[in-house]
């Protein structure tokens, strides 16, 4: 299916914020009570919800946004890490006269929303942690994982990214199984934004992040709304067991094991359960019967 047949129904437009510049967003469900801020992972962009917006708008006010430096957002700041991304968060949520929302981040998406939790617990409601970054590493396993995310996002920045390139980025995102997900518009799309030559200013500073993953962890004795980490069996750094000791870290939070394939982007690998457990979730703060 077709991205533009995704996000049918959703507005994309921009939001003006005095620190990052535009913003680019998509919406739906605007005038719903409850509103979702979706965020994407380190070089991703907000297509990455492209099968969750929609399907949620029926019930909540659903946001997903470029991260500053990222896809068609303004490469403004010369700082890029999860503190920074918080407080445009902040802004964003601001200028769009958001008060308080829930969060759902993947990967770098989800290590910016606990930052966030953790700093502005006022302006959380429930809090999604979906594969996140920014927990301690805890086996030999997810450090060996990490350090070949390094030397990935390496590859990726030493040299002009390609087709190739770009698609076995994607690839690793995404369990073997779902391989068939990555249509000639998808990897078009992530390529094109990556040889932008604003993208290609400011790749090295967005990437130098992950050197300093330990600089910046969730501070997850810190998280006081209701938490759900929701993790895969196949995530291909911050492992299953990276996750399962994170949520033993923050009181009476749940965890949550897809059970369709999925590895780094279940929300677009399997969103039929991504989207049955956020709807529970943020609507009643539990999982689904069925789960």
């Amino acid at each position: 299916m077709s991205l533009w047949l995704d996000f049918l129904g959703s507005e994309i437009r921009y939001v003006d914020t005095p620190t990052y510049g535009r913003v680019r967003i998509a919406e739906a469900g605007r005038g719903n009570g409850e509103t979702i801020m979706f965020q994407h992972g380190l070089n991703g962009h907000l297509e990455a919800y492209a099968k969750n917006i929609n399907t949620l708008s029926d019930r909540f006010h659903v946001v997903a946004f470029d991260y500053v430096g990222h896809g068609m957002s303004d490469k403004k700041v010369d700082e890029y890490n999860p503190v920074e991304f918080a407080e445009q968060l902040r802004e964003l949520m601001d200028a769009m006269g958001i008060a308080s929302a829930h969060l759902s981040g993947e990967s770098l998406g989800g290590w910016v929303s606990g930052i966030f939790a953790a700093k502005y617990p006022q302006r959380v409601r429930r809090l999604m942690l979906n594969t996140a970054g920014g927990i301690p590493v805890v086996s030999d396993k997810g450090k060996q994982d990490l350090a070949n995310f390094m030397a990935l996002n390496k590859r990726n920045v030493d040299a002009v990214p390609n087709r190739d390139s770009v698609l076995a980025r994607m690839q690793w995102l995404m369990h073997p199984n779902n391989h068939h997900l990555l249509n000639d518009e998808l990897v078009d799309l992530r390529l094109k934004i990556y040889l932008r030559p604003d993208t290609r200013r400011v790749a090295p500073k967005i990437n130098a992040v992950i050197q300093r993953h330990d600089d910046f962890l969730i501070p997850l004795d810190g998280l006081k709304c209701e938490t759900l980490f929701l993790w895969t069996a196949d995530n291909p750094i911050h492992d299953l067991e990276a996750g399962r000791a994170a949520a033993a870290q923050v009181k009476g939070s749940l965890f949550y094991l897809m059970q369709g394939d999925a590895a780094h982007w279940p929300q677009y690998e399997v969103p039929e359960e991504f989207n049955r457990v956020a709807t529970e979730f943020f609507l009643n703060g539990r999982l689904p019967d069925a789960a």
